[in-house]
């Protein structure tokens, strides 16, 4: 008998860089992704890499910021399905070192801050599903597995 394939997930980590009531967001351009839409500052964690530590490379990565890992709080977690399941790590940073600069240009067409509030209607829908349960103190979300609603039309904010 053949040994049994285990299952495998995605998991990616999410920065919700936090400056009075204002979170940092990136325009996403030329990545095949939701381009033109507002997303946090992401990316994935690769083999043999603690997620925290996921964060300080993609943080330093793609807006040029040194994150120390005492300055990282985890505030949700997003298991979600578009295509290929997901694991999605969301942790805030109120504090952080060097000066914020797009960093992937080619990628992002700006870096911006916005009131958590007010988020721009152009927004990466599971990101701005997470803000809000983030705002209401909700740990953990399902996000994209009712297949009666449109992937992208989970949370009309």
């Amino acid at each position: 008998m053949g040994a049994k394939v285990r299952f495998t997930i995605v998991v990616d980590v999410h920065l919700f860089l936090i400056k009075d009531r204002k979170i940092l967001l990136l325009l996403r351009e030329n990545t095949g992704y939701e381009d033109g839409k507002y997303h946090l500052p992401a990316g994935h964690m690769d083999e043999d890499e603690p997620v925290t530590t996921t964060l300080i490379r993609e943080s330093k990565e793609e807006i040029g910021i040194g994150i120390e890992k005492g300055d990282i709080k985890l505030v949700h977690i997003m298991h979600s399905i578009d295509g290929k399941e997901r694991v999605g790590f969301f942790f805030e940073v109120k504090k952080w070192n060097g000066k914020i600069k797009n960093m992937e240009p080619e990628k992002h067409g700006e870096v911006k801050w916005f009131d958590i509030d007010k988020l721009p209607k152009n927004m990466v829908a599971y990101a701005k599903y997470a803000i809000e349960r983030y705002k209401n103190g909700q740990l953990l979300s399902e996000y994209g597995w009712d297949k009666n609603r449109a992937y992208n039309s989970l949370l009309d904010v």
